[in-house]
């Protein structure tokens, strides 16, 4: 198992707010609750639904999704040490202990594509 990312917001998200939001920002959610954005001719796993929404990316291309789709649900991104992660004038953040570091390029690493993260 990877590192946990949470979709939070003040109210409970429904499964039926999950899809609408989800359908709207173009992501599918699969019946077998699994949550999955397009790149190419693919539709790769971007989170699933387990009483709320949770992803444990494997790329940058992953990050950037759930930024993405926590925003459609007006929501945050948060990892399992309490940190936030945002996207804030095009550049994806990661907000913890009152500083901000730069992930990256929304735009590049949406189109970096679902390639896995190499170690």
């Amino acid at each position: 198992m990877g590192y946990e990312l949470r979709v939070v917001r003040e109210s409970p998200i429904a499964l039926a707010d999950l899809a609408k939001a989800a359908e709207r920002a173009g992501f599918e959610l699969r019946e077998s609750d699994e949550i999955v954005a397009r790149h190419g001719d693919g539709a790769h796993p971007v989170g699933a639904w387990r009483g709320e929404v949770v992803g444990e990316p494997g790329s940058d291309w992953q990050v950037a999704q759930l930024v993405r789709l926590s925003a459609a649900l007006g929501a945050r991104l948060v990892g399992e040490d309490g940190e936030v992660y945002a996207l804030r004038d095009g550049v994806v953040e990661v907000l913890a202990d009152g500083a901000a570091t730069e992930l990256g390029k929304y735009d590049e690493m949406i189109g970096a594509g679902p390639a896995a993260w190499t170690a």
